[in-house]
Order: C-alpha cells, then structure tokens, then sequence
C-alpha cells in the first residue's frame, strides 16, 4: 500500500484500514499454516519439521524476486525501496536475544500474537513478556544507547557487500534456498525414520 498512500490514492485512515486488513489476513493464514502453536514452531530446531524455515525462505524468494523483475522490467525504483542501515553488534546481540526466546518459548512476535488471539495461554504470556521487553528497553534506551547505535555500516546489501552484480546476488540466494528445501526435507526424512526406527 506505500506507493498508493505516498501518492495521494488514499489518506491516512484508509491506509490504516488497509494495514488492520493485511494483519488480520497475514494472522489467520500463520494460524491456518499451524504457527500458532509453539510446538509446531519449536520443531524446527530439533529437525522434526522444518515448515517454518521453508516458508519464511520461500517469502523471502517470493518477495525477492518480485522486486528484481519489477525493477528489471521498469515497474519499480529499487532506489525507493526502504533499507534500514546495519548496526552490526547491537543487531547481533538482538538476533542472539530473539533466538534464545524463540527457542525455549517457541513463539516470535507476530506468532504469539497469533496464539494470544486464539487464546492460547502460552501466547498471552508470551505477548505480555514481549511488551515488557519493550517498556524496558525504552527505559534503559539513555543508558544503552551509545551500544544501539555502535558499529554502523550504512544501508547495505548482499550484492554491495560481496562485490558482485545484484542479479547475481539474487541468483545466490535462489540457489541457497533451493539447497536449503533440499536439505530440510532430507533432515525431515531423516528424523521421521529414526522415530519409527527404520
């Protein structure tokens, strides 16, 4: 919806309509694919079933190249296309956090909210405990913020960080994503033969 609102096709309120719209749907289809439910999200680490991986690789493909032929064909300035700057420590330590909640709580932000809706008690605590870690951060903020915004590297991309053109970069990463379902389908193979004991 940004390049409608940016240009005038529609104001604010129709813009948050559209945004309350795209949540409720991007929520319902988690629950319909099983996201809501922390086991199903924290199989993925013991290689019991790896949906989660392949569908966030899948979006990830998807949008990928709809932005290259987009661009490719004229349709799209990539050069409008927002990319958040890389703080590279803070960044670091920030994954490290999110996946050691993932892990040992098996849901990230949008599917606890996900399992809250649903109402799935570990989802509200879930939710309830990202909140707070929210409230505190913005409390700490003046303490931390000198470490928040250490080792900037500016906007950067794949392409522009190896070195290589970016239909090639995108080429990569298709290649890595099509390793990638191979080989979760393997370990998924793998584990479910080792239950039966085949």
């Amino acid at each position: 919806m940004s390049p409608f609102y940016q240009f005038g096709f529609f104001g604010e309120s129709t813009s948050l309509s559209f945004a309350f719209a795209i949540g409720v749907g991007f929520g319902f289809f988690l629950e319909r694919a099983g996201f809501g439910s922390s086991t199903k999200l924290a199989a993925q680490f013991y290689g019991r079933d790896l949906a989660v991986f392949k569908v966030m690789f899948t979006a990830i493909v998807t949008a990928m190249l709809g932005l290259f032929w987009l661009a490719w064909t004229g349709v799209l300035d990539l050069s409008r296309v927002n990319v958040l700057p890389t703080y590279f420590l803070p960044q670091l330590v920030g994954g490290l956090i999110f996946g050691v909640g993932f892990v040992t709580g098996g849901y990230c932000p949008g599917t606890c909210a996900v399992a809250a809706v649903t109402g799935k008690m570990d989802g509200w605590i879930h939710l309830a405990g990202m909140m707070a870690g929210i409230l505190l951060f913005g409390e700490l903020y003046p303490a931390l913020e000198g470490f928040y915004n250490s080792s900037a590297m500016g906007k950067i991309s794949l392409d522009t960080l190896l070195g290589v053109p970016y239909g090639a970069a995108v080429f990569l990463i298709v290649v890595l994503a099509l390793g990638g379902f191979y080989f979760a389908e393997k370990i998924e193979k793998r584990f479910t033969s080792v239950r039966s004991g085949s």
